[in-house]
């Protein structure tokens, strides 16, 4: 993958890049170190109890939070198909327009894509069923995560501190029964259950719903007030930081470069890299949609923009070349991006140099997206933390992790 591709991926808010990039690279091993520094304060124990299921609990949830929708979405699409259905058919077809629906579409390719027509015909007799399908789909790929992240984990990790410390204990006493030549030992009791072990870790694409599920699991399996509060405190930063901050930073950023270098840095940093697009512009050859989008995608499978719309738009084509029929076409998507593009074109041309405004727009783009990065990890890895510690401190009187201070 190249360095532009990669730029692009990390800069691409609505895909999973960017959080893979915090979560697992910046934002958990900042985070840890943190605790443990943190902790160490109260003394060395306490210290190494914290550090031990920080790491535990960042890492293993980002496995789980970073793989999961994938894998159920296969399980259950394989479960769709067993059954019968498509599972690929997309559910906006539901709402007929005079453009596309799924008797629209089977009208309009029932001699272009037979297969694909007769699964939309199944799910135009079967809506109800389909409907539930898709929607039970949608619970089992966000509840398993979220009962996994929100309570196997928390529970498991509780479970291991409180057998390691029980360990530590009966080491203890051993060790001054030898010292002390004592017959008696002192019983000691422990608060939480065991649990095993965890299988089939899974994720999330759709990652705010299960963060929101997961923010009412941590607290619910607090082991005390004050870890509860600061679990909620604590998730609910971190959900407003990953999926809402970096959004606005990103408009923010790109308004401020086209003010400052009348620079539009709206496209994808792929296409302000792509020679066969800037060549178009420079020509004047691209051609655009002037009136109806899907009639121009269906009639010009081949011109530049409508490769740029498969790219860039989540258009779909059969092997055949023919638009795939049971996928939803977003309009309102494509004129922004068309818009973006004749904005940027204009620009381009007026400046004298196409190849350099591009290089110059690639370069304002790439430095916003890295800065976004920056801030953003900086908000998740080190701001919150410290706030988080700083009314630990306040509200408990303590530096130690509320849920490893015993008889909270």
């Amino acid at each position: 993958m190249s360095l532009v591709n990669i730029i692009s991926a990390i800069g691409n808010n609505s895909s999973v890049y960017p959080l893979l990039i915090r979560d697992c690279g910046i934002e958990n091993p900042i985070k840890i170190g943190l605790t443990y520094k943190q902790n160490l304060k109260d003394s060395k124990q306490m210290a190494k109890d914290a550090f031990r299921e920080r790491a535990i609990d960042e890492y293993v949830c980002s496995a789980i939070w970073l793989g999961g929708i994938p894998v159920m979405d296969k399980i259950c699409n394989w479960g769709i198909k067993k059954l019968g259905y498509d599972p690929n058919i997309d559910m906006n077809l539901f709402k007929e327009s005079s453009k596309q629906g799924l008797a629209k579409n089977i009208e309009k390719f029932k001699n272009i894509a037979t297969e694909e027509v007769k699964s939309l015909e199944k799910v135009l007799k079967n809506k109800k069923t389909y409907e539930k399908l898709q929607a039970g789909k949608f619970v089992l790929s966000t509840a398993i995560p979220v009962f996994l992240m929100g309570y196997c984990l928390p529970k498991s990790n509780f479970a291991l501190t409180n057998k390691l410390r029980k360990k530590q204990e009966l080491q203890k006493n051993e060790e001054n029964i030898l010292k002390t030549k004592q017959k008696n030992s002192q019983n000691i009791s422990f608060k939480g259950s065991f649990v095993s072990s965890l299988a089939n870790m899974s994720t999330v694409n759709k990652m705010a719903v299960t963060d929101g599920g997961l923010t009412v699991g941590r607290v619910a399996t607090g082991r005390n007030r004050n870890e509860r509060l600061e679990l909620g405190f604590k998730m609910l930063g971190m959900m407003f930081l990953n999926f809402v901050v970096p959004a606005w930073i990103a408009k923010l950023f790109d308004g401020i470069s086209n003010k400052l270098f009348n620079t539009n840095v709206n496209l994808d940093p792929k296409l302000l890299d792509n020679k066969d697009f800037l060549t178009s512009i420079k020509n004047n050859s691209l051609k655009l949609p002037k009136d109806d989008i899907i009639e121009f995608l269906d009639n010009n499978p081949n011109e530049k923009f409508s490769k740029l719309a498969e790219e860039f738009c989540g258009v779909k084509r059969l092997k055949n070349g023919y638009r795939d029929p049971r996928v939803f076409i977003d309009e309102n998507k494509i004129k922004s991006f068309q818009k973006e593009i004749e904005k940027f074109a204009k620009q381009a041309k007026e400046s004298g140099n196409v190849d350099k405004f591009a290089q110059k727009a690639l370069k304002v783009k790439s430095g916003n997206i890295l800065a976004n990065i920056t801030i953003s990890s900086i908000l998740l890895a080190i701001c919150l933390p410290k706030l988080t510690f700083y009314l630990r401190k306040l509200i408990t009187g303590s530096d130690a992790e509320p849920g490893l201070v015993r008889n909270a």
